[in-house]
């Protein structure tokens, strides 16, 4: 009977740190703003990476992760796996929407996704 009373608990303990361990993904990339010229210029880039961009990453409406984007628009930011809203604070500093507006976080796995702003320039 101790026997099965402690196999019990040990199942327990291992089925509780099993919660609480969710291996997390993480997403990283470039956001890049654009158009940044009413004309697009062949030979011209008509995008450019955006620094210091805060893009928001929620879950059932609530705000679970965020990430800002470097000097060179790069960003990295660590998440549990599930699908996620992305957005900017509002009033974003720069631009209009965002694209992708929703990704995906796998666990364990290391995803490459690129954003891009709206500029509105026309």
């Amino acid at each position: 009977m101790r026997a099965l009373v402690l196999l019990a608990g040990a199942a327990l303990l291992v089925a509780t740190s099993a919660e609480a361990t969710v291996r997390r993904g993480e997403l990283h990339g470039v956001v890049r703003r654009g158009p940044i010229a009413p004309v697009c210029v062949v030979g011209q880039p008509c995008d450019e990476p955006a620094p210091y961009v805060t893009l928001l990453f929620s879950r059932n409406g609530h705000v679970v992760g965020r990430a800002v984007s470097d000097v060179e628009g790069r960003y990295s930011v660590r998440l549990a796996p599930g699908l996620y809203a992305v957005s900017r604070p509002s009033p974003p500093a720069i631009g209009r929407g965002i694209d992708p507006k929703a990704v995906r976080v796998y666990a364990g796995h290391r995803r490459h996704v690129d954003f891009s702003i709206d500029t509105g320039i026309r």
